[in-house]
């Protein structure tokens, strides 16, 4: 009886897999949401009207490498959700061909905007060929993805060696250096997260409470918004930054960059102690904060009383914080 009953909560979870959860929308939707945070202060630190550098903070970092993975896992398990009752050939290319299409666009749009740090294999590219190479797990065990899951996570500490540092090979992840690149999400270690996502969602369908996942809807406007935000990833994904670059650096050209950056450039070059320009700093630019003025500096063109005026404030803010 109890054998019956698993079989047939097994039968209706895989049927309820073929529909759109709103759950995985909403999941979806706030990972979308903390991409758009991330690059929202990625572009105020990278048009300088932030004095932080998020590259440099390690909680950013770690916060960009969350959002990363939880896209993801989210693609391992909508791939074990949308073939639940057997591989569907056309809707699986028609998505390969939608998601490796904006990765190609991608690589094109970054290619000229930043031709040195270009896209290549971002997190789209990782997505596109994750989905591909995740195909065979669909019809494995559980337990066996799992164990290649954790093979793809500590691959990188194991098998990273200089002679995979061909750029051909930087898909990869296991050359001995990173290339120099804005978005950087190669094979390895992240199929590894993409095959959790698998595994979850395999689990997941032997499970009565499937159902009642599946069936939840979205009723309250945050989620609903979420739910919508979830479904249209993609082009949101495609245009925010373009959104956000686009206001950002008009509000650039109004106020001017953040005058920490430039104080502490300028620090570094007359200072030998770097460790003290950010407390020097801070203190200058209490005396000094206008923005304008620093970028003069930064170019040159500053006036005498402007040069004078920093060097009595750096004469007093050394006084105040001298040299250990």
């Amino acid at each position: 009886m109890r054998q019956a009953e698993s079989t047939a909560i097994a039968f209706q979870a895989r049927a309820a897999a073929s529909q759109r959860w709103d759950a995985i929308d909403v999941a979806r939707g706030i990972a979308i949401a903390a991409m758009i945070v991330y690059h929202f202060s990625w572009d105020l630190s990278f048009l300088q009207l932030i004095g932080t550098n998020i590259l440099q903070v390690p909680a950013w970092r770690w916060f960009a490498r969350g959002i990363a993975g939880s896209f993801l896992m989210l693609a391992g398990f909508g791939l074990a959700l949308a073939h639940a009752q057997g591989f569907r050939r056309a809707p699986f290319l028609k998505r390969l061909l939608k998601v490796g299409g904006a990765a190609l666009a991608v690589t094109l749009v970054t290619y000229f905007a930043f031709p040195e740090s270009y896209i290549f294999f971002g997190i789209l590219h990782c997505i596109a060929v994750s989905s591909v190479l995740a195909l065979p797990f669909l019809r494995l065990h559980p337990a066996l993805t799992l164990a290649v899951a954790a093979f793809c996570l500590i691959a990188s500490l194991l098998l990273t060696s200089p002679a995979l540092d061909a750029p051909w090979l930087d898909w990869l992840g296991l050359g001995a250096s990173d290339p120099v690149t804005n978005d950087y999400v190669p094979i390895f270690p992240w199929f590894g997260l993409v095959l959790i996502g698998v595994a979850a969602g395999k689990l997941l369908l032997a499970r009565q409470e499937t159902l009642g996942l599946a069936r939840w809807r979205a009723e309250n406007p945050l989620f609903k918004t979420l739910v919508w935000a979830g479904r249209k990833s993609l082009p949101i994904y495609l245009t925010h930054q373009i959104v956000l670059l686009g206001i950002l650096y008009g509000v650039a050209q109004i106020v001017g960059p953040n005058p920490t950056p430039a104080c502490r450039q300028i620090c570094l070059m007359q200072n030998g102690n770097p460790a003290l320009c950010p407390s020097v700093c801070s203190c200058i630019l209490q005396q000094v904060p206008e923005r304008d003025l620093w970028q003069r500096l930064l170019a040159n063109k500053a006036a005498g009383e402007d040069n004078t005026r920093i060097s009595r404030a750096a004469q007093q803010c050394m006084r105040q914080n001298p040299p250990s």
